[in-house]
């Protein structure tokens, strides 16, 4: 499968038919319609509703839609569900994921009502049960292939550990490491978490850097003035991108045909890395992973 940029993930009501039609002419990669937490109680059959019509309706080019439907123990839950069937999401966000059964019961659910197999799974993982077991979360994987990605919501966790969310996150590293070593094991993405001040660019931009350092591959975003810099910043670098071209073209000279290390202006590559290589250019539309 060519792997598909994640760099911005942006929120937006389902509730809101404005933002919804704005979309169509924002610059992020993903768009994530919200049934969830951004949308009151006496709006959900509304949101519910436009955000059927707006998938449906298309007009939103290459970026991915993805729904964050209500918690499965919602009444909600399984009226999205039923709906949704038939506008065919790019993925389904399932929120509050506590352990790899929800995973499981989600998936399970999607193949119900009749959503094709195509329609993948992201799950956010905000509670303190999620972060402790996080590598099993993922795990699900190997029972339940529709799991891409894994979302963070660091804000709620540090509201239900009492973590103080201060710059530079120092409470949270460890467990945002954590949720990106679990992703990796099970070949998954992640996304790091929202920054709630959308005024703030340099904070943003220091916070989404500190993302990327720890290996997220992008950032779920609450306003469009963020899209730009989550971009920039999760990206491949110009720099990456080359030397990707440079691991890729030196193994396939003839004489590194059967060579498991080769020396690239200096540096000590391993054929191990001809994956990343080929990942990062199929990000950038150069060639398949």
């Amino acid at each position: 499968m060519i792997p598909r940029l994640k760099r911005s993930v942006l929120a937006m009501p389902g509730s809101n038919a404005r933002a919804l039609e704005k979309g169509k002419a924002l610059g992020a990669d993903a768009l994530m319609f919200e049934l969830e937490d951004g949308v009151a109680e006496s709006a959900k059959a509304t949101a519910r509703e436009q955000v059927v019509a707006a998938l449906k309706g298309g007009g939103y080019g290459k970026r991915q839609l993805v729904v964050r439907v209500n918690v499965p123990a919602s009444q909600w839950y399984r009226d999205d569900l039923v709906a949704l069937a038939s506008a065919s999401p790019d993925a389904i966000v399932i929120p509050k994921v506590n352990g790899p059964e929800d995973v499981l019961q989600v998936s399970s659910d999607l193949s119900a009502v009749g959503m094709p197999i195509s329609v993948r799974l992201w799950a956010m993982i905000e509670t303190p049960r999620a972060i402790l077991d996080v590598e099993k979360i993922a795990g699900a994987l190997a029972s339940a292939p529709r799991l891409e990605t894994l979302m963070l919501g660091p804000n709620d966790i540090a509201k239900s550990t009492r973590v103080r969310l201060i710059k530079g996150r120092p409470g949270l590293l460890a467990w945002l490491s954590a949720a990106v070593l679990a992703a990796r094991v099970h070949g998954l993405d992640i996304i790091d978490g929202i920054y709630n001040d959308f005024n703030d660019e340099a904070g943003f931009r220091d916070e989404a850097e500190q993302g990327r350092d720890l290996g997220m591959d992008g950032k779920m975003l609450i306003h469009p003035a963020q899209i730009g810099p989550a971009n920039e910043i999760f990206a491949p670098s110009p720099a990456e991108v080359d030397f990707a071209r440079k691991i890729l073209a030196a193994f396939d000279l003839p004489e590194n045909q059967d060579r498991g290390v080769v020396q690239i202006e200096g540096r000590m590559v391993e054929r191990l890395h001809l994956d990343d290589a080929r990942r990062t250019l199929a990000l950038v539309g150069e060639t398949e992973a």
